[in-house]
């Protein structure tokens, strides 16, 4: 494979990974495991965080309680003879990305991942195929040795392989693999797994265990008890293509979920209906025109966020948004099919994008209801808005496309509403900009012309990201301790490699990424009454965690499951942190353990 730098089609983001690129069904997987044992864990002691970090809120060390260790040998045969050892031949290289979905039941963290995930956007979402190594990760594409041993799948697939279902128990510090409890069960069990993308969604209740992603032929789900951690089984809902959070609101857990390819025909909320016996029971409780992204409860009713299907018009009808629910309390508790067409769109980005093209482009992401109030971020796919500037308005010139660049980038803003009065919301602008650049077609006799134009918004606090331009994500909320946190993505690490006038056009948009602020950040609100403080903004210590892809809150912690697909950086004596998923425990900052834990270090000093 020719070595190159150029990733300068690898843009965009690695949250949209497209099911029907890959031809996996009953493809058996490369090195996969055929057993169900510990799997690999690196603690704290045995991998300490990178020195240096910065929290301003919490004072309180963050702790790794589990990492995804190399599978494989990049340009050699077979996996790496043990874990973090060399290869014979080739190069350690670590496949499991990011901790998709994530939950808790009882005393465990369940959870389910997703490889290369970077690699499959690239080319699924780009239709680039063409091989790409660095110093950080490579996708062999067409070249992998998934696609050798198995000719079905498509280059644009050849960096997949299946994903891993973890249980975590916390007394012990005990993790295990649980994928060989699903491809032992039966074939169609196993040809199931094998040809799930990843585990997109993770949920429980009533001793139940959920977690979920999409294949080429839908939504594939597994269940669990989650007391005994029995496998229970799986299936496939047909006609689904995507689902990224459960919640469990008022006694009743609900999932939202894509309609068709990767979601783009549609959304829903389903209603788990089910049990042990039945795990796989659901009703529609909503149906939308664009696919669910997160879901929570606020003041007695659902509202959920969505990210925007195809577009097929630039109208503000077209964008993503907040949906409410009727009351969840309204004769039968609990949401039912005949609320199904009674939700409302009450915000859309719109109300804040003044250019119609990229607000068509603009996702929603974690919500969360605090204070009184509901909390809500944008979502930014780095360069998608330049492909649809593009698209609409055909460039004459290499500088015309540059000046696009610039132009197009947007980065997340923090919104918040406590009154929904005839089913609008009154936004509060936290974070963001007062103006926007947009795109005039008609000025200059009809050449077109980028202009700044109001939004309509002063944010409170300050610059959109918090501060730092390359924020592109609001990918979790979580409220735990008395607080609000929020976790980001930042693609700033990426910008490097881009090339040179691609890079400057970028930066000329968004400023130059600082190397100090590489990795995804964490940001708290303690009350209503003030700005976030941040807690992390390197990726809770490596900074190659480039996002906090979801967080759960249990007694006095956060657990966040990070986003890292730097797929080669496995050499621990180096002086770059190493790639893969993370997951990470945080004392909650105003719980009574971390109270005492500050008193100790008090008495310590």
């Amino acid at each position: 494979m020719d070595r190159t730098r150029n990733i300068a089609r690898s843009l965009l983001s690695t949250a949209t990974v497209m099911a029907t690129s890959l031809a996996l069904a009953a493809v058996p997987a490369h090195g996969a495991a055929d057993s169900e044992a510990p799997a690999e864990k690196r603690l704290q002691d045995d991998k300490p965080l990178e020195a240096g970090q910065a929290l301003a809120t919490p004072a309180i060390s963050p702790e790794l309680l589990a990492k995804a260790a190399p599978d494989e040998c990049f340009g050699g045969s077979g996996p790496p003879p043990s874990a973090w050892a060399g290869c014979e031949t080739g190069l350690p290289k670590v496949n499991q990305s990011y901790v998709w979905g994530l939950t808790t039941s009882g005393d465990h963290l369940w959870f389910g991942t997703a490889s290369n995930v970077h690699c499959l956007t690239i080319g699924t979402s780009l239709a680039v195929t063409e091989p790409i190594e660095n110093d950080d990760y490579v996708c062999e594409y067409g070249e992998s040795p998934q696609r050798s041993e198995n000719p079905a799948i498509p280059p644009a697939g050849g960096d997949w392989r299946p994903p891993k279902i973890y249980l975590y128990h916390k007394p012990s510090r005990k993790l295990v693999d649980k994928a060989a409890a699903i491809t032992r069960k039966s074939e169609a069990d196993r040809q199931r797994f094998e040809s799930t993308v990843g585990i997109r969604a993770a949920g429980s209740h009533r001793g139940v265990v959920l977690l979920g992603g999409p294949s080429i032929l839908g939504l594939n789900l597994f269940a669990f008890d989650g007391e005994s951690g029995e496998y229970l089984g799986s299936t496939t809902l047909a006609g689904y293509g995507n689902v990224r959070h459960f919640l469990v609101a008022d006694h009743t857990l609900y999932a939202g979920v894509g309609l068709g390819t990767n979601g783009q025909a549609g959304g829903a909320v389903l209603r788990w209906t089910g049990n042990k016996s039945r795990p796989f029971d659901f009703s529609m409780v909503a149906s939308l025109p664009q696919q669910v992204a997160d879901l929570v409860v606020h003041k007695g009713r659902m509202f959920v966020t969505t990210w925007p299907s195809i577009a097929r018009s630039f109208d503000s009808e077209n964008t993503a948004g907040i949906w409410m629910s009727p009351w969840l309390v309204d004769g039968a508790r609990g949401l039912t099919t005949a609320d199904a067409n009674a939700w409302k769109r009450v915000w859309n980005v719109s109300q804040y994008e003044p250019d119609p093209v990229i607000a068509a482009t603009y996702g929603l992401g974690g919500l969360a209801s605090y204070e009184g109030n509901l909390y809500w971020g944008t979502m930014h796919v780095p360069m998608k808005a330049t492909q649809a500037h593009t698209t609409r308005y055909v460039p004459e010139s290499d500088a015309q496309n540059l000046v696009a660049a610039k132009n197009t980038q947007r980065t997340t803003s923090i919104f918040r509403a406590s009154r929904f009065d005839n089913g609008k919301a009154r936004a509060d602008l936290l974070y963001g900009a007062a103006e926007l650049p947009a795109f005039d077609p008609e000025a200059n006799d009809g050449a077109g012309e980028w202009q700044l134009i109001p939004t309509g918004h002063k944010p409170r606090y300050g610059a959109a990201g918090f501060g730092n331009s390359y924020n592109n994500y609001t990918w979790k909320m979580l409220v735990a301790g008395g607080s609000l946190y929020i976790g980001t993505m930042d693609w700033s690490y990426l910008v490097k490699d881009l090339p040179l006038e691609l890079r400057g056009a970028v930066e000329g948009g968004l400023g130059v990424a600082d190397p100090a602020s590489y990795g995804g950040d964490l940001w708290v609100f303690d009350d209503t009454h003030g700005p976030a403080k941040s807690v992390s903004t390197t990726g809770l210590g490596n900074y190659l965690n480039y996002g906090f892809r979801t967080m759960v809150a249990d007694g006095p912690a956060v657990y966040s499951g990070m986003a890292n697909p730097m797929n080669l950086r496995t050499d621990r004596d180096d002086d770059v942190p190493e790639g893969g998923w993370e997951l990470i425990r945080l004392p909650v900052a105003n719980s009574p353990a971390t109270a005492r834990q500050k008193m100790a270090l008090g008495a310590q000093r």
